[in-house]
């Protein structure tokens, strides 16, 4: 076998370290709950990219806020890590423009992207960089599109109709048992989570009942990541 020349050694060097900083460690000062679920969002976006790369450009982890749930969204988003994102979702509150601005604060300038629950108009005014879906207007994502193409649109899907087109990711939930919207609703469990994701032909992220303790046992599902309401709120104190 041909013996490594330092300059094979200097180049595998430099590949191992690449490859290491693509993996987003987080730093110290989080908690093991914050690692948890980083660390399997990470992994579950790094496998996706791999078989398409779609998915590459995509928030390993989805913060979804909520008004009731999350009265103080972006004390979480500033905690975040960059390579995350916030779902905004305002849901018709007084204060939209207020907490979407104090959102886009947080997230500005950190490599943490900021989508809005389906107000086109409230997106503009806070400056974020995309739209999240409910699955009943899906099929405004084609108009979108057109209109605003370096946005990220995501949307809502529950499994039991065709999946949305136009988009750069689905939402899919619940998962697992969860509260909420979703507290009615029966969970996919991880095997049917995966069944659904082959058949997307879309980037797919895990919705509902998603905690630290469950969060890898998505591994090898096809998911591009995690989304979350409570559990991110809990880890990233």
């Amino acid at each position: 076998m041909r013996a490594r020349t330092s300059a094979t050694l200097s180049a595998m060097d430099g590949a191992e370290k690449a490859e290491e900083e693509e993996v987003m460690i987080l730093p110290a000062g989080y908690s093991d709950d914050a690692r948890a679920l980083w660390n399997a969002a990470t992994a579950l976006n790094r496998a996706a990219a791999a078989v398409s790369p779609a998915a590459a450009a995509l928030p390993p982890m989805l913060f979804f806020t909520d008004p009731d749930r999350t009265p103080r969204p972006w004390e979480t988003a500033a905690r975040l890590p960059a390579g995350s994102a916030v779902v905004y979702r305002a849901f018709g509150a007084s204060d939209a423009v207020e907490t979407g601005h104090r959102l886009r604060e947080a997230t500005a300038g950190r490599d943490v992207k900021l989508l809005v629950g389906l107000d086109p108009d409230l997106a503009e005014a806070i400056d974020a960089d995309g739209l999240h879906l409910p699955e009943r207007a899906a099929d405004q994502a084609a108009r979108i599109r057109s209109d605003r193409p370096g946005w990220i649109l995501t949307a809502a899907w529950h499994g039991l109709s065709p999946p949305p087109k136009n988009l750069n990711a689905l939402i899919l939930s619940p998962v697992f048992a969860a509260g909420g919207a979703s507290a009615g609703k029966s969970a996919l469990g991880a095997a049917a989570f995966e069944r659904h994701v082959k058949g997307a032909r879309l980037p797919v992220y895990a919705l509902g009942g998603v905690t630290p303790e469950n969060a890898a046992t998505l591994a090898h599902t096809g998911a591009c990541g995690l989304a979350a309401v409570d559990a991110i709120q809990s880890a990233f104190r």
